[in-house]
């Protein structure tokens, strides 16, 4: 039986499921004051269930807007895990560290650093992190995997936020520089050896993919 496309009721009832409490609807306002546009309910609940099923010590985040993704992705992670977080905004991880503070997160498990990703990302040590997410520039999405295969563990998890770019993503006609470097990451993550992939339809898209454990010997 062929499917059908899933209906908006049905699509908000998805998004909705995993409700946002008042810290989270804090630190959201917190980003429509500044112009952030922040991870999906539905986006954030499948970033808290991968954090959690890795039992995630160690994750990387790439833009830490208001923290919005941080929190969902803390509240994953085991209790002594630790968030380094990146973001060239210094303002917006000063609003991010208020709204940790309001979910009575320790400040030591959140490590914020100033600072262009790609500048950042090659300072961090390889294989180290069950995570990583990516929410920044688009047009860096490719490098950020490059640099994503280098810091995971084997076994750990990769994801990037606007996978389908407000429809642009599975529309040929659309071939702006930030679509077209989406595309091309969905493609590459697809066909690279080593990845079990999927694109998430929460939110804008959720593209995830593991790393491959390959024993020794």
């Amino acid at each position: 039986m062929a499917l059908t496309p899933i209906n908006p009721t049905s699509w908000t009832y998805a998004e909705e499921y995993v409700a946002e409490d008042p810290v989270l609807a804090a630190a959201r306002a917190r980003a429509e004051e500044v112009g952030v546009a922040a991870i999906g309910s539905g986006g954030g609940a499948a970033l808290r269930f991968l954090a959690a099923v890795l039992e995630a010590r160690a994750v990387v985040e790439i833009g830490t807007g208001t923290g919005v993704s941080g929190l969902w992705l803390l509240r994953g992670m085991r209790p002594d895990g630790v968030l380094t977080t990146v973001d060239v905004e210094t303002e917006h991880q000063r609003l991010a560290r208020e709204s940790f503070k309001d979910d009575g997160i320790a400040p030591q498990r959140v490590r914020t650093i100033a600072g262009a990703a790609l500048d950042v990302l090659p300072r961090l040590t390889d294989g180290h992190y069950d995570l990583v997410f990516a929410d920044g520039d688009k047009i860096e999405y490719s490098a950020y995997l490059d640099e994503a295969l280098r810091l995971l563990r084997p076994g750990g998890v990769v994801a990037f936020d606007n996978a389908l770019w407000h429809d642009r993503v599975a529309d040929p006609a659309q071939r702006d520089e930030q679509t077209t470097a989406i595309r091309e990451l969905v493609v590459r993550i697809a066909e690279t050896e080593g990845l079990v992939p999927a694109l998430l339809p929460v939110g804008d898209g959720l593209l995830v993919a593991k790393k491959v454990w390959f024993p020794e010997g």
